[in-house]
Formats: structure tokens, sequence, C-alpha cells
């Protein structure tokens, strides 16, 4: 196999397997409704380094056979990973996993540059070509591998590892900490092999959820709003860029707000920033008087998950806030934006998400045992993604923080240069990622993704550029 995208060549194909059979052979798993709501998007994570760990040691003489060995015995604890999906036997139409060991696929490929050159000069169409972009199959998919990767080798010695998943399976961090997984199982450490937690806690046997007094933020109302929207346009072309934002520079920023909004998150600063200086790139002569973003946070502690960052399947929370256009794009309303960002996410409970799982089966009864048909989840809104759980103190300290992304060490224990993340049919007004930076402390990385006539624009935004962001894969923008 051989297949040039471009400066990346694709030219091997090979399937990874567990090392232990699961047992019994031919279980079956059902996805939750939460799994459920995501089926139309796909996921994918690339993580840069800028020296390939796969250098030729261990029990075989290819570089990359001796991490299969690791990668197989991790494998075997994740059989959601190694299956494949199916329809309900049933009949109702919803998805299982069938544990039946068919392994990932993985591909191998090399790319005609070193990293640095392609952090500094690829764009987002480029970088699709260092992870796998499929759609699941019609009709029966069970020969397709829902979970895939991709190991791309730069010119110099870098390397690129590139996860493609469906939704349906899992949401990006429980991609990112199966990862992190094989690297310290690679390293020998013994967390890297800790059983993962596939069940979300029992939902029977508890009273209903609580109401949120009529609070437009719950995941239900957000479900009940999409099934009902047109779908987007996906015909616009979309682009997508990435700012790096030092620890210095963020701390500076929360300090200048702290006296109206102390506790806010870099999450919470940086969601405001950017969707009031993409408001003005997109707001026509006559603005609304209120403009809305849809939140995507993590739900993991708050659904009681056992060791949540064991945890692999969906447990993320949508939500929208609405605000009043004058108050973003009033030149000295920014920490009174930042204020009402703080007081959404954490206002955001458990009754919430429990209430939507109860939404979602009553829908489940009245339309035959089926859950309601998946809609687009990120956006048509503009819609920012929370990655601010990824970030732990560091070695016990209150005060500094490390991102368990940028841990993802091999061997060699180097850490990657640079992550990036990728949300499969974002289309509508736009993705907004706020990711944890290699820097750690409250350094973040922020990728967005834009109709392609408004990234430009953004790139070169005054207010953005004063905070001396590196700007990568972005292309010569």
């Amino acid at each position: 196999m051989e297949k040039s995208r471009g400066q990346v060549n694709v030219h091997s194909r090979l399937t990874v397997v567990s090392s232990d059979p699961t047992e019994p052979m031919g279980l079956t798993c059902g996805l939750s409704p939460i799994d459920h709501t995501m089926g139309c998007h796909t996921a994918h994570i690339i993580f840069y380094y800028r020296t390939s760990p796969f250098l030729p040691k261990g029990r075989f003489s290819m570089d990359l056979d001796n991490f299969r060995v690791s990668l197989s015995e991790l494998l075997s604890k994740y059989p959601r990973i190694t299956g494949r999906l199916v329809r309900d036997h049933e009949g109702h139409g919803n998805w299982l996993v069938k544990y039946n060991d068919a392994g990932v696929r993985m591909f191998k490929a090399e790319v005609g540059v070193t990293v640095d050159e392609w952090l500094r000069f690829a764009d987002e169409s480029d970088e699709r070509n260092l992870t796998v972009w499929e759609d699941m199959p019609d009709g029966d998919p069970i020969s397709w591998s829902p979970f895939q990767m991709q190991i791309s080798e730069f010119v110099g010695g870098g390397l690129a590892v590139g996860l493609s998943f469906t939704h349906l399976l899992a949401d990006p961090t429980a991609a990112i900490l199966f990862y992190k997984s094989w690297t310290e199982a690679e390293r020998g450490e013994s967390t890297g092999n800790h059983p993962p937690v596939f069940d979300l806690p029992l939902l029977g046997n508890r009273p209903a959820p609580a109401t949120t007094n009529g609070n437009s933020s719950t995941t239900t109302k957000y479900l009940q709003k999409h099934s009902k929207l047109a779908p987007t346009d996906p015909s616009k072309k979309m682009a997508t860029s990435t700012f790096k934002f030092s620890n210095g520079m963020i701390k500076k920023c929360l300090s200048e707000i702290a006296n109206k909004c102390p506790d806010a998150s870099p999450f919470d600063y940086l969601t405001t920033l950017f969707w009031s200086r993409i408001i003005k790139v997109k707001t026509s002569v006559s603005p609304s008087p209120t403009q809305s973003i849809s939140l995507c946070m993590d739900a993991r502690k708050l659904l009681d998950v056992p060791i949540p960052n064991k945890f692999f399947g969906n447990a993320i929370s949508f939500s929208q806030l609405s605000l009043e256009n004058e108050m973003l794009r009033g030149d000295n309303r920014l920490a009174e934006a930042v204020e009402a960002v703080h007081r959404h996410v954490i206002g955001i409970k458990k009754d919430d998400i429990l209430s939507t799982v109860d939404w979602l089966e009553t829908s489940r009864k009245e339309l035959n045992g089926v859950y309601p048909r998946p809609v687009q989840m990120y956006g048509p809104d503009l819609t920012c993604v929370s990655l601010e759980h990824l970030m732990i103190p560091k070695d016990g300290s209150k005060d500094e923080f490390e991102s368990l992304v940028y841990e993802a060490k091999f061997r060699n224990d180097e850490k990657p240069v640079h992550v990036s993340y990728h949300v499969g049919k974002v289309e509508g007004e736009g993705l907004i990622v706020v990711g944890p930076s290699p820097e750690g402390g409250v350094g973040r990385t922020v990728t967005v993704t834009l109709p392609a006539e408004e990234i430009g624009k953004l790139c070169k935004d005054p207010v953005i550029m004063e905070m001396e962001p590196i700007v990568v894969l972005s292309g010569r923008r």
C-alpha cells in the first residue's frame, strides 16, 4: 500500500490486535445514551515529537514493532477499541460494540519536511493527512475499525502520532488518556496497566433529577433545540488556526480582571476573548441584541465516575450561554463577560446531565426502543470546548500545574512539542478548543475553526495579537 497526500506519503497499513483474547469472545456491550448523541462526529488528535521514540531497541529489530508489543498488551484491556460496531440484535437500531478482537488499524507514513517546518507552514488541509478521516460506512460496519492510528515520520527525526475515532465510541479525553496509558506502559510504569472503566454509574434506583428552574444551560434543552435545527451547509469551506499563549501573558490577563472575577480560569478568559473578537469578525451592520455560544465541558467528576481518568467513553456536557451583544462588543466590559462565562461553567450540575440521560431514555421508549437520531453537537452555533480538566497540580503544588496531555512521554522521556485537536463535521459558526500548552502553568493553546473568509481576519485581530501568541499550523496566513 502506498498513497501520497501532498508532502505525506502513507506507505503501509497493518492491524494491531490485543495480546490476550477477550473472554467470552463475541460479547456485545451497549453504548450509553450520551454516546449515541455524538454519532454525527469524528475526533482526531495528533501528538508531535521533535525526536522519534521509535528507535531500534527491544525484542525486535524494527523500531515500531517494539512499541506494538506494549500497545497489544494495553489493547487487551480495551475491547471497546479493538471491537467492531454493530446494530442492536433486537432490531432497535441502537449501537453496540462487539468484542471480537478485530484490532486497531495502524498506518505508517513519511513527511517530506521537518516537524518545525510543518508546524510553521502546514495548514488544516495538510494536517488532515496525519490522521485518518473516514466516516462510518453505511449499512453494516462490522469490518470497519472505529479507532485508527497513524505514525508519521518527519525529515530530521520528528514524529507525529495521529489518533482517529468515531465520537460515538469515545470523547477526546478518553482517547488522550488511553494514549497516555500506552506511553506509561512503554516506560514500564504500573499506572499504564490499570484497567479502564467503561460504564457510567448506574442510573437506576435513584430519585428523579431536580429541575434547574428553567435554566437554559442544560444539555437537555441543547439537544431539544438542535434536533429541530436544519442541517448546516457542508459545502462552506472551513479553515483552522492555532494560537499559543504563554504562561506569563495569561497570568497578566487574569490579574487585570481579578477585581471583578478573581476565580476566572484561563478557559473563562480565552473563551470570552475569542468569542468577542469572532463576533466583531462576523457581525453585520445590524447585529443581534444577544449573542450565543455553546460550551462543551467534561463531566467525569460530575457523574461520579470511579477513577475519572480511566473512563473510556463519552462523558461530556453541552450547554448554551447567551449574553448581551453590548457586553461582548464593549471595550470595557470584558471582565463582566468573563464573570458571566465563569458563573455559567461552575453552574453546570450533575442533575443537568442526568436529566439529559432521562430525556434520551424517555425518547427511546417513545421511538420503539431507538435513541433519537444524532444531531450536530459541535455547532451550528459557535462552540467552545474546554480541556481544563486535563491540568493537574505539579508535584503536589497548589499554584503550579502541568498537563496530562504533555506528559504523554515514551521511553526517551520527551514531551510532545505540540498536540492538535480536530472534530469532523464542524460546520456552521465554528469551533474553539482551549487546551493545555507544552509550557504548563496557565499557558494555553487555542485552536479556532471558522469559515475560511473569517479566519484570516481573526489572525490579524489587534487585541489577540497584542497578547503575542505563537501562531502555528495556519498555513501562510
